[in-house]
């Protein structure tokens, strides 16, 4: 968990440095009179809605272990191990999630190579409903379709690569030329593309895509909730294109969490389009990436935690989790 740990440490202080910096641009005075007048309950209910989106991508998890046919994993014990993949949510792509596939390696030995793929799928019907929730808020004004034009483009190439066998074998032919650990890597990226394959048909996309139209509209409510809560009247359509389009920013740029990138187009939509006074848009910008960002981590953590107490040897041994995802991914 060190390089984890450290690896949060220097993204809670990028946080501090763009959070902080936001406040002092805005006017450290002109912000605390928002927060002044902010009701608290909306961040408690941000936090509830940002859950029920992870209740609902467990839906997802589930749906993929299903299809991958993975059995024997108790749903408290799944549960656990979904939420504590948000310790590393803060990796650019939110790719160190694929930590949960290390807990399940260990806790019930299911190959990691196997699991993985489930990391990709989930970015994929992310994205699909993401695009989906941009579409729907940008009805009304022009301009909103870029960003769905942007995503929908990178999401079709992605599932073009996946579904042609041969491109995809001619690129995994590739990997296995190289020199070094590369060699070594390709059968496990074949085997991981045969699960990813599987997990990206037609049929096995329309449940998990419906899952995440529904669980990132939660967390779209979530900012419609907390500008509620400093008396902003703006519709949940438009709240909805703002959050969708700056988690969209976020994803596509490989910094950590999308940090600086997220926060700096949810602000500028709510002055530009929302018409949200400066003060108010940083105010509300923050909460909301608290009750949908670091929520997240801690509940990572929590739920870390309580699986180590179901587990003890989980992440105990001595070369540390790395070097066993290490092992495992290239075969040693």
């Amino acid at each position: 968990m060190k390089k984890a740990l450290r690896q949060l440490i220097v993204a809670m202080v990028l946080a501090v440095a763009v959070y902080g910096g936001y406040a002092v641009w805005s006017g450290l005075g002109k912000l605390g009179e928002s927060l002044s007048h902010f009701t608290a309950w909306s961040f408690g209910a941000a936090c509830t809605l940002a859950f029920c989106n992870y209740c609902l991508r467990f839906l997802k998890w589930e749906f993929y272990l299903a299809r991958l046919g993975i059995r024997g994993v108790p749903k408290v014990d799944s549960f656990l191990t979904f939420l504590s993949g948000f310790v590393l949510t803060v990796t650019p792509g939110k790719v160190g999630e694929v930590f949960k596939s290390l807990v399940l390696f260990e806790t019930y030995g299911v190959p990691i190579a196997r699991t993985a793929p489930i990391v990709v799928a989930e970015r994929v019907t992310d994205l699909i409903g993401i695009i989906t929730l941009i579409v729907l808020g940008s009805l009304g004004f022009s301009g909103g379709l870029i960003w769905a034009g942007v995503g929908a483009t990178l999401v079709l190439t992605l599932l073009v690569v996946i579904a042609s066998p041969r491109l995809s074998h001619a690129i995994l032919g590739v990997v296995a030329r190289m020199p070094g650990p590369f060699r070594r890597l390709a059968p496990k990226l074949l085997e991981a593309y045969e699960s990813l394959a599987t997990l990206l048909r037609v049929k096995n996309l329309v449940v998990p895509t419906i899952l995440s139209i529904a669980a990132w509209s939660f967390e779209c409510l979530s900012l419609w909730v907390i500008l509620r809560g400093f008396g902003e009247v703006t519709s949940v359509s438009l709240a909805a294109f703002f959050y969708a389009t700056s988690t969209l920013a976020g994803a596509l740029v490989p910094v950590p969490g999308g940090l600086g990138i997220t926060e700096g187009a949810l602000k500028e939509q709510l002055q530009t389009l929302g018409h949200v006074s400066a003060s108010t848009s940083t105010a509300a910008m923050m909460l909301t990436r608290f009750a949908t960002l670091w929520f997240a981590v801690l509940v990572g953590f929590v739920a870390l935690g309580i699986l180590r107490t179901r587990h003890p040897g989980l992440l105990a041994g001595e070369a540390g989790p790395e070097a066993k995802l290490e092992r495992e991914t290239l075969g040693a």
